[in-house]
């Protein structure tokens, strides 16, 4: 048979004429893209390579023998490969020869190892990854700080080139178009279409199906009531399971980068059902999405509009003259700020105990995060700032996705546009795609006071009419940061806990990363955590001499909240025993887009 005999099955012909049809969608679906991202949101300067190069150039001319012996020994591993790979086809063993490469989830098909054309791309792309990463390691001269970005976005443009990422390169994808006559590749497409008709000519990958999850009915589902709101937020009662409950009443502070529920996704994870079976009254802050109405909503109007009013209405809604305050992530640091300004006004007494979930207040070392505020993009965030009044979700979502790009883009994009596969039903994923925008003044204060500046633990955060220092936190606290968080680095929160002045303080750390070291309900029996209580050491010798402890950190914390405690009191009814016209939890302001 040549050529010429070949004859399309009628399901490959259908395919191909589909495959003209969404060509058409995709490029009416890309026309629509009204503005491009901005330059500055796209990536790092120019400049932050030419330095990069500069400094590579420098170290050849200063150092030729080190630069050669790189070079060669890079080339002779090339080369090497090459020949037995050629070798083993020249016996005729359709085999792929001996691989030593390290062991990489985007290789996980087995014809990346037995398939002699597959392996041999995958071996190479090891060897030149790894030539580029030792290059940049061998650079002396550049401060450090670039060469961590050089490093990092570096890394980005290696991940992209994968061979796994490509169809023609990709054996597992080549193997499913061949065996279902091209229809994995035409769902691929219209998933690829889809994405980008929704969001509007920009291209972003559905990590989840969007179709499996309702907020409120399989999301979100505690039992409660909205008991108060204003423009700022909506505050949410849960209701008690228990007859007697604490009587120190829990406000949590979830960030508004995204919704609260990641603390209530399902009844076998939720803290909050967790912690209203401890016998806790719970109460919840859901925080607006906002518009381009709140553009001048600043730092100051998150915490007088936003704490200082919870907080009231806290111990207005449980009879209580304290609460226990907790914050998450970013709401954690604003939570210290919010703690330093009481203490400057003598207003700490209603506030019984602080805890932070992954809260970063001194931003000295930014960890993974920090290769993003570099003026290159906090510029250009200002810059879109100031012209929309918002700082859109999409940009944050996309920038904490690129901190886990193989896991969040590159092997999302794979299953659906090249695999044809429907995203998963997976509640995490879907939260992670539910974002929240920021408001344009408030996002720049934030971004250059206290993340690029570091003022509040060194040389003071003007917050109105307030200079507050971190050393003003002085109430009992909890910190709970996590050993892999590439959001908020564990040891940056442990700094922040270091300089607060409060005499009772406790520092666990968590095992896993920013989510999954908090959402750790004991039942699963999955990660340990560290406990220490000298807090005076540094990081490492605090790790060191910690004690691991199998299992969440949550028993322990309920532990040290019921000690610091008063007792406890009747049941309470959210809104108190007449009701409330405002809406059941979840509430509204969690559901409007």
């Amino acid at each position: 048979m040549n050529d010429t005999d070949f004859t399309p099955s009628e399901k490959l012909t259908a395919n191909l004429e589909r495959v003209d049809q969404l060509t058409k969608r995709l490029i009416s679906a890309i026309s629509e893209k009204k503005e491009p991202t901005p330059a500055a949101l796209q990536g790092p300067s120019q400049e932050l390579f030419m330095r990069a190069a500069t400094a590579y150039v420098a170290e050849m001319m200063a150092n030729p023998t080190k630069i050669l012996e790189h070079q060669v020994g890079f080339w002779t591993k090339s080369v090497k490969h090459y020949v037995e790979a050629q070798a083993a086809l020249s016996q005729g063993k359709i085999q792929a020869p001996k691989d030593e490469t390290p062991f990489d989830r985007r290789f996980q098909n087995p014809l990346w190892d037995t398939h002699p054309y597959f392996n041999f791309l995958k071996q190479q792309y090891m060897l030149n990854a790894e030539a580029v990463g030792q290059a940049i390691q061998d650079i002396e001269h550049l401060e450090p700080r670039e060469k961590r970005r050089v490093e990092y976005f570096s890394r980005q443009i290696i991940d992209m080139f994968s061979p796994s990422n490509f169809l023609g390169t990709n054996p597992e994808a080549l193997e499913r178009a061949v065996a279902t006559d091209g229809e994995s590749l035409v769902r691929g497409l219209e998933n690829l279409v889809a994405d980008i008709e929704a969001n509007h000519g920009d291209l972003l990958v559905t990590l989840a199906d969007k179709d499996a999850f309702v907020v409120g009915e399989n999301l979100a589902t505690s039992p409660g009531r909205v008991v108060f709101q204003n423009r700022m937020f909506e505050l949410i009662q849960y209701d008690a399971v228990t007859e007697k409950v604490e009587k120190t009443p829990i406000v949590i502070f979830p960030p508004w980068i995204n919704k609260f529920y990641i603390l209530d996704l399902k009844a076998q994870n939720s803290l909050i059902k967790w912690l209203v079976e401890q016998g806790h009254t719970v109460f919840m802050v859901s925080w607006v999405n906002p518009d381009a109405s709140y553009a001048d909503v600043g730092m100051l109007d998150y915490v007088e509009e936003g704490y200082e009013t919870a907080i009231e209405q806290v111990k207005k809604a449980a009879k209580s003259k304290k609460v226990n305050a907790v914050g998450y992530c970013i709401a954690g640091t604003t939570l210290a700020l919010t703690l330093a300004r009481r203490a400057k006004r003598g207003q700490t007494d209603d506030i019984n105990c602080a805890t932070f979930f992954t809260t970063l207040t001194d931003f000295s070392d930014q960890g993974e995060v920090g290769v993003f505020l570099n003026n290159d993009f906090i510029n250009g965030i200002e810059a879109e700032c100031q012209r929309t009044g918002l700082l859109e979700s999409v940009y944050m979502a996309r920038t904490f996705s690129y901190l886990r790009s193989n896991d969040l883009i590159y092997g999302p994009a794979i299953k659906s546009y090249m695999m044809g596969e429907a995203p998963p039903a997976f509640d995490l994923l879907y939260w992670n795609g539910d974002s929240t925008n920021l408001p344009g003044k408030m996002a720049v204060e934030y971004l250059r006071g206290l993340c690029q500046d570091d003022l509040f633990a060194n040389g003071g955060f003007k917050l109105g009419d307030d200079t507050l220092y971190l050393q003003e936190v002085d109430v009992p606290l909890f910190a709970i940061a996590c050993e892999t968080d590439h959001i908020a680095a564990w040891k940056s929160s442990y700094y922040g806990v270091q300089k607060m002045s409060s005499a009772d303080k406790t520092f666990i750390l968590s095992q896993s990363g920013h989510i999954a070291g908090i959402v750790n309900p004991p039942s699963k029996k999955k990660y340990g955590h560290y406990v220490n209580a000298d807090l005076k050491r540094a990081a490492d010798p605090w790790l060191e001499k910690a004690a691991f402890q199998d299992g969440s950190w949550w028993p322990r914390w309920d532990a040290w909240l019921k000690e610091k405690g008063d007792g406890t009191v009747a049941a309470r009814k959210p809104g108190g025993a007449k009701g409330t016209s405002l809406p059941a939890a979840p509430g509204s302001y969690v559901i409007a887009s």
